[in-house]
């Protein structure tokens, strides 16, 4: 993705951890930063910063972060407290939980969605 003329994928955060495009990695992810994942990945992810999930991502594991950004595959739950982004070539099979949603055109999500942040009844009502 670096260099391309493809979407860009920030969180403004400094990446901690990356695995990369030609890496697997099977077991738990703990961390307080960013955690890039541009390779495949089985497990789970808790972290209390962001998760960035580059086009060529495949992940078949529970996700707890701050925010993500989601442009690869994903087959687990997704737990983000703030902002989940779905970009136009992301795959999501599994339930969500998440503050703000955004699903760009394209993408795909398949499951249930709990929204965290409550309307309050005038917002409800306009």
């Amino acid at each position: 993705m670096w260099g391309s003329k493809k979407q860009a994928i920030s969180t403004g955060d400094q990446v901690g951890t990356i695995i990369g495009a030609d890496t697997s990695f099977k077991g738990n992810i703990t961390s307080q930063g960013t955690i890039r994942i541009d390779g495949q990945h089985e497990g789970e992810i808790a972290t209390a910063g962001d998760v960035v999930i580059g086009e060529g991502g495949q992940l078949q594991a529970q996700v707890k972060a701050r925010n993500a950004v989601v442009a690869g595959m994903i087959k687990g739950n997704i737990d983000v407290s703030d902002k989940l982004e779905l970009l136009p070539t992301a795959k999501v099979y599994g339930d969500i939980k998440v503050g703000t949603l955004t699903i760009n055109e394209g993408a795909v999500f398949r499951g249930a969605c709990q929204m965290l942040k409550e309307v309050s009844d005038n917002e409800g009502n306009e």
